[in-house]
């Protein structure tokens, strides 16, 4: 008897210290979220979106980095290898397709659902979100696999390049279902505020790629002789394969770190199956404003297609020229990206709050820097457009021309890329899926796939150099009245909150 009495209240104990602990971990986790919407709500912008900003900067950074890393080292194997990886750059974009609809619709939707203190609807809009993405990415698996000679001939690959381009495709598409869970993950964590938690997903999936690459590519022996590092263990050299696996590997390690901060609760959000929601309402306001996303990759995918075909046609020199062009380019590309991205979520969560001046002030200040960022980096990579290329071309002369060509073109018309993206990001954050959608799929669409036929009839090679700089110049034009008709809206929305309230 004494026993269980000992047993009895060693057991109330124990339970006493657990809800103790518990406690404390709930008013640590609630003074966080409180935080964090006092921090969107009420910080300087000036302040707020470069908080929010330079996390998600550094994060497609370290993803360009990677990415440049698959084409720095398999250049080396030659240039059908490298032209291999600029065709399977459309791999990456339809996979990202898979997931940005549902990404960048959550995103918005959730912002505003915050802002509004509705937690519930927003955990059940992640959940559904995430879930669906997953059995996209696993169709895409699937099918890819089974067709996948077609697929890389579809995408561009020439008869010199399809073996290498197989090689890159196998085990890319074997990460797809998490690849496109990833993108959701990473844009609803930003939208709560917690772009910091995107940046280390991404960021350490990054770095181990770049890691990875030369011992899989190279192998243990082929990195002795390279570079003079001897590991203590024996890996053959898998070429363009093994800058396949490696990528394959980091998304693997991105998802199980992006994941942890939903599974441990440290999110304001809750992700689990049984918050799976298909209603009209949740469906439409994802689809409405991610369709912009959805279009814009999917017309990513079509133009980088057609711009292969084009490429391959004339010379491998001129296909590999384009590709390592956009992976240099995606430097740039990420930083105004990536600030235009922290930009969104603090106008979405205080247009959900009716906090109309810091949705105006929001977007003064994030135009005003797209802009001057863009200045900058355009006088950075025209200045230094030879050498960026010559670092990937080698001896191949032909593919040094073209490729400083493409790169100088795009570096005048950055300021005016940077300026639009943040249109871009106004519009989805504040739930204009229109407006979102006709700039989003300006740059590689509307304003790209017209001209591209008629530049490379009239000028060949040098034409598809000049295309995507034409492309973003033309996209202004779009932009302005956009911009206009989303300010009037803003000022309607005002004007009815403040009769509201005579």
């Amino acid at each position: 008897m004494d026993k269980v009495w000992v047993e009895f209240l060693l057991g109330l104990l124990y339970n006493r210290l657990i809800e103790r602990q518990m406690t404390i971990f709930m008013s640590k986790r609630s003074q966080s979220q409180e935080q964090r919407r006092n921090m969107l709500l009420n910080e300087p912008i000036s302040r707020i979106i470069p908080k929010m900003a330079i996390p998600t900067i550094v994060a497609f950074l370290i993803n360009s980095i990677y990415s440049l890393a698959d084409t720095y080292f398999v250049s080396s194997l030659g240039t059908q290898a490298t032209a291999a990886v600029s065709v399977n750059a459309s791999l990456d974009q339809l996979i990202m397709m898979c997931g940005s609809l549902l990404a960048v619709g959550a995103n918005s939707y959730i912002a505003r659902l915050l802002g509004q203190g509705n937690d519930k609807r927003a955990s059940q809009t992640l959940s559904t979100a995430f879930f669906t993405a997953m059995g996209i990415g696993a169709v895409l698996m699937v099918f890819g696999s089974i067709f996948m000679r077609p697929m890389v001939r579809l995408l561009g690959a020439t008869a010199s390049c399809e073996r290498y381009s197989v090689d890159y495709a196998t085990y890319v598409l074997m990460a797809a279902p998490f690849m496109a869970a990833n993108f959701v993950m990473n844009q609803c964590l930003r939208s709560e505020g917690s772009a910091t938690l995107s940046m280390v997903g991404m960021g350490f999936g990054g770095i181990l790629n770049c890691i990875l690459d030369p011992i899989l590519i190279f192998g243990t022996e082929g990195l002795r002789q390279r570079y003079g590092i001897a590991l203590p263990f024996e890996i053959p050299a898998m070429e363009v394969a093994g800058a396949s696996l490696a990528t394959a590997i980091s998304k693997w390690v991105s998802f199980a770190i992006l994941i942890f901060p939903y599974l441990t609760r440290r999110s304001l959000l809750r992700l689990s199956p049984k918050n799976i929601r298909f209603d009209k309402e949740l469906v439409t306001e994802i689809a409405t404003v991610g369709s912009s996303s959805l279009l814009r990759n999917g017309l990513a995918v079509v133009a980088g297609i057609a711009l292969n075909a084009i490429a391959g046609n004339i010379s491998d020199s001129v296909l590999a020229a384009v590709g390592v062009c956009t992976k240099v380019l995606m430097f740039p590309f990420g930083i105004i990206l990536g600030f235009a991205t922290g930009f969104q979520p603090v106008a979405g969560f205080n247009w959900g709050a009716k906090r109309y001046d810091r949705v105006r002030e929001s977007f003064r200040f994030s135009a005003r820097v797209a802009i001057i960022m863009g200045v900058i980096m355009a006088v950075v990579l025209t200045v230094f457009s030879d050498t960026f290329i010559v670092a990937f071309a080698g001896t191949d002369g032909e593919m040094r021309r073209i490729g400083r060509i493409c790169m100088i073109t795009q570096a005048i018309a950055l300021p005016i890329h940077g300026w639009v993206a943040v249109v871009n990001m106004y519009c989805a954050g504040l739930g204009d899926a229109k407006g979102a959608l006709a700039l989003s799929t300006a740059r590689q669409g509307s304003c790209f796939l017209p001209i591209l036929f008629p530049l490379a009839w009239l000028f060949q090679a040098i034409g598809i150099a000049l295309v995507q700089g034409l492309a973003d110049v033309l996209s202004l034009g779009l932009a302005l009245p956009i911009l206009k008709k989303l300010q009037r809206k803003i000022d309607a929305a005002e004007k009815a909150g403040r009769e509201s309230h005579v």
